[in-house]
């Protein structure tokens, strides 16, 4: 939940996921509801625009808080919008919004001969549904083609039981003609079965038929219906591909909690008739004895207390206490109720939904602006400065084994952080392993660069380390006749847990552990993973490109065509490797130079 008052803070904190976005006025009432492909640019529109129309500008000037729920997909956020805007009617979404419900394919398992049908409206007829879908013609274009592969009818019950002679879907081989009982019941069910199948997402069966086909027409040189089984395949795939907000079953909440930095976060997301009708945030007060499982267990043992308890709750955190609360739940709803983790399918897309929203709210509270205040003020304490630091760098170095280092610099104000700063280094001059040389050669490029540019120098300069870390830092700063920044090391202890760093000060001379409780603790804690994150990941990137490329690349003089020449001669690049130094040399364009430069690439050894 963001507050209106400090909006202009708030708005650089505000995740570029899809989502949907909710607006309260001061008496905490929903006034709008929208869906967003990028929350934070769909957001900030609403402040940073002022060519807005009269109703919006009306609209704005009532928004006292905003809400957020991440969704994975803007199909997802477009329909949990719409369950949304149907629970809360908001006063500026009733205007432009029509009454319409989304799609889906509906099944009439109750008739002889079933049919599949597009279908829009409350699910109150029996049968089968699936869906719902985000796109009409998705849902069109998916009755075509299981039309095509089974034969099965999609004509209204009033012409089917008025036919005397096949119709011309018969004729074009779209259907199996049941009207007229040129197929046998159980033959047409069990079509009418794969099709059921396929759509409630059991669809190795069907894809199995389809890449049998398409083997068999490549068999047969029959290339052109080989192409048209594989767009089928592929087209099946991503059509009946269903949203992870709705699905057919469901009756539950998810429950989703973490702590970080001492400050917990929980969200409830409640599906009923397998639609998520939306979600509540929690931020308990906790000491330092609660851990995620306990939280959980006294979360659920309060929540549920004045709530409706649906028969089923999943959590995200293992809790000791999961048959006593199934126990206590169950004779409060007189039915049994059970709580579940480790699940699977649909239900674990909502897990993994609910997790992402928790942990986007959760870095919400820690970077709002006055927590980041009361850290930053704290961070002063500690280090008895005259006034509250400014600018804070961290560095961090991440490898595998020596192979691909990266270094990472980035940096935080009172703000937070402040990633158009951020710098990443590869390091190619040191030794393979060599963190302190590492850390040494990121520095200095990194200090350098400020003193040439006049670029601002930070107030403290942290390095992921311990002493021997320090002393690099301190021997740049010597060199480069730096010495307004104060080098600082947080050195992890030996289980290497978060709350037993060793912070080294004055010149490697002091170390202090502090509480967990400490504020500043907390500041060099996230400082220090935001650089270690952003290390790892440039070295990954780092370390994937170079195992993805091929080995001719590494070779001086031997560029694009002269590659392509030689793979197509060999073969490829097995056959390449095969070939001697003097038939590399008979390929037009290489030279006795290169063909050995080519060959002991290969046999170095």
């Amino acid at each position: 939940m963001i507050d209106i008052k400090d909006i202009s803070y708030n708005l650089k904190n505000i995740t570029s996921n899809p989502g949907v976005y909710k607006m309260y006025d001061s008496n905490n009432k929903i006034i709008y509801v929208g869906k967003a492909k990028n929350l934070k640019k769909r957001v900030s529109s609403y402040f940073s625009s002022k060519n807005h129309s009269t109703r919006i500008k009306r609209m704005i000037s009532l928004i006292n808080k905003l809400d957020f729920t991440i969704t994975n997909s803007e199909a997802d956020a477009l329909l949990l919008e719409n369950i949304q805007i149907k629970k809360h009617m908001p006063r500026f979404n009733i205007l432009l919004r029509d009454d319409k419900s989304y799609p889906y394919i509906y099944v009439d398992t109750q008739h002889s001969f079933p049919r599949l049908s597009f279908y829009r409206g409350k699910r109150k007829k029996n049968g089968k549904f699936f869906g719902p879908y985000s796109n009409v013609y998705s849902v069109r274009d998916a009755l075509n083609t299981l039309q095509k592969l089974f034969k099965v009818r999609q004509c209204s019950d009033s012409f089917f039981n008025n036919r005397v002679r096949p119709c011309l879907q018969y004729q074009i081989k779209r259907c199996s003609a049941p009207c007229v009982g040129l197929i046998e019941k159980n033959k047409y069910n069990a079509d009418i079965n794969l099709s059921m199948k396929f759509l409630d997402g059991k669809n190795l069966e069907i894809i199995n038929i389809l890449i049998k086909k398409m083997d068999k027409a490549s068999n047969n040189l029959n290339y052109e219906s080989a192409a048209s089984c594989r767009d089928q395949i592929d087209s099946l795939r991503h059509t009946c591909k269903q949203s992870t907000i709705s699905g057919e079953k469901g009756d539950l909440d998810i429950i989703s909690a973490f702590i970080v930095s001492e400050t917990a976060c929980i969200q409830v997301f409640n599906i009923r008739k397998g639609v998520n009708f939306g979600n509540e945030t929690f931020f308990p007060n906790i000491d330092e004895s609660i851990d995620e499982s306990s939280l959980i267990s006294i979360f659920i043992g309060q929540y549920y207390m004045t709530r409706s308890i649906p028969k089923e709750i999943i959590i995200n955190k293992q809790t000791k206490d999961k048959k006593i609360l199934e126990l206590i739940l169950s004779k409060k709803k007189l039915s049994k109720v059970s709580i579940s983790i480790n699940v699977r399918g649909k239900r674990q897309q909502w897990v993994e939904m609910a997790e992402k929203n928790t942990l986007a709210s959760i870095n919400s509270k820690i970077l709002s602006k006055k927590n980041m205040f009361n850290r930053f003020q704290a961070l002063q304490e500690l280090l008895g400065l005259s006034e509250i630091p400014k600018k804070l760098e961290c560095f961090d170095v991440s490898h595998t084994s020596g192979e691909e280092t990266v270094a990472s610099c980035v940096s935080f104000s009172i703000e937070g952080p402040q990633k158009k700063d951020y710098r990443k280094f590869n390091i190619k001059t040191t030794d393979i392993g060599d963190d302190y040389a590492a850390m040494k050669e990121a520095m200095e490029r990194h200090f350098s660069r400020i003193k040439k540019s006049e670029l601002s120098l930070p107030d403290i300069c942290f390095v992921d380390g311990g002493l021997g870390q320090v002393n690099i830092a301190l021997k740049v700063m010597e060199e480069l006749q730096i010495s307004t920044v104060q080098i600082i090391g947080v050195s992890k202890g030996k289980t290497r847990k978060a709350g037993e760093e060793t912070i080294i000060m004055d010149f490697g001379k002091k170390k202090v552990k502090l509480e967990n409780s400490s504020a500043a603790l907390h500041l060099i804690q996230q400082i220090r993973d935001e650089a270690h994150r952003f290390a790892i990941t440039g070295h990954r990137k780092r370390r994937d490109k170079k195992r993805l490329k091929s080995p001719l690349e590494e070779i001086p003089g031997l560029g694009p065509k002269r590659k392509q020449i030689l793979l197509k001669y060999f073969g490829g690049l097995q056959g390449l490797v095969k070939a001697g130094e003097d038939e590399i040399k008979k390929i037009p364009g290489i030279n006795k130079t290169l063909a050995e430069a080519i060959y002991y690439r290969f046999h170095n050894n």
